[in-house]
C-alpha cells in the first residue's frame, strides 16, 4: 500500500463555498455590465453547474436558452470579455472577504503542512480566482504553500475529464495512488477517480445529494476531520459512508 504523500484540492465548493454567492453573483454583475438582461438565479445556476468551466458555463447557457445569440459572429469573443468581467468581479468579492474559507479547511492546511505533506491544487476556475481565494481567505503567501496549481485553462478537457489531475500528477512526479484528492461534486470526483486518485468528498450547498459512489468517505464538511483521520480514510481504516 502507498504512503500518502500529498494532498490535492480542488477549489469552488471545496475549500470555499463560492457559488451561490461568489460566482453566480458575478456572472450577473458582467451581464449587466454588458447590457444583457440574463439574470442567473439560484435554482437555474444550480442546473449550469453540471457544465465545468466558467466560459464553457456561458456557452452552454446561451446555445440551450438563446440559440440564437449563440450564431452571432462575435461570439466567441463576447464569451470571453464577460468571463474577463465576471472574473473581475468575483475578485473583487473575495478581496471584499464575503467569502470566508469551508470549516475545517485552515486547520486542515496547517496540520498537513507541519507533517511534510506535499499539497496542490487541480481546479477548473481560473488562476486570478485561485490566486485571491489563497491569499485572501488563507494568508498572503498561501499561494506558496501549493507545489502544483493546476487551474483553468492548462488543459483544454474540464472536469470529469481527468486532465487537470493527471496535469497535476505529472509535475508533482506522484503515482494517483500516494496521493489524497479532495472534492465537492460529482464531476470533480468522476475526473480524481478517472485519473485513479483516492477521494474524499465534502459535499457543498449545490452537491448535496449526488452519486459519490466511489468515494472513500462523504462527510459534510471538514470541521471535525484531523490529518490523522484523513491518514486513516485514506489507508482504509476508516470505511466509506
Amino acid at each position: 500500500m502507498e504512503t500518502l504523500q500529498a494532498l490535492i484540492f480542488d477549489v469552488d465548493g471545496t475549500l470555499v463555498d463560492t457559488e451561490r454567492d461568489g460566482h453566480r453573483v458575478a456572472f450577473n454583475l458582467a451581464f449587466a455590465d454588458a447590457g444583457l438582461d440574463w439574470h442567473w438565479d439560484e435554482a437555474l445556476y444550480g442546473e449550469l453547474l453540471a457544465v465545468t468551466g466558467g466560459k464553457e458555463r456561458i456557452r452552454f447557457f446561451v446555445e440551450r436558452h438563446l440559440p440564437e445569440f449563440a450564431a452571432r459572429p462575435d461570439f466567441d469573443a463576447l464569451v470571453k470579455s464577460l468571463h474577463a468581467t465576471k472574473t473581475a468581479h468575483f475578485v473583487r468579492l473575495v478581496e471584499a472577504g464575503q467569502l470566508p474559507l469551508r470549516p475545517g479547511v485552515a486547520r486542515l492546511i496547517a496540520e498537513a503542512r507541519a507533517a511534510g505533506l506535499r499539497l496542490a491544487i487541480a481546479t477548473t476556475t481560473s488562476p486570478e480566482n485561485v490566486d485571491v481565494l489563497l491569499r485572501a481567505s488563507l494568508a498572503p503567501e498561501a499561494l506558496d504553500w501549493f507545489e502544483v496549481i493546476g487551474a483553468g485553462d492548462v488543459v483544454p478537457a474540464k472536469k470529469p475529464a481527468p486532465d487537470i489531475y493527471q496535469w497535476v500528477l505529472e509535475r508533482m512526479k506522484l503515482p494517483a495512488s500516494a496521493c489524497l484528492a479532495l472534492e465537492d461534486s460529482v464531476n470533480g470526483l468522476k475526473s480524481s477517480l478517472a485519473a485513479g486518485i483516492p477521494t474524499l468528498v465534502t459535499e457543498s450547498e449545490y452537491t448535496h445529494g449526488q452519486d459519490f459512489t466511489g468515494a472513500l468517505r462523504v462527510l459534510p464538511d471538514l470541521a471535525a476531520v484531523t490529518l490523522t483521520d484523513l491518514w486513516n480514510i485514506f489507508d482504509g481504516t476508516l470505511s466509506s459512508t
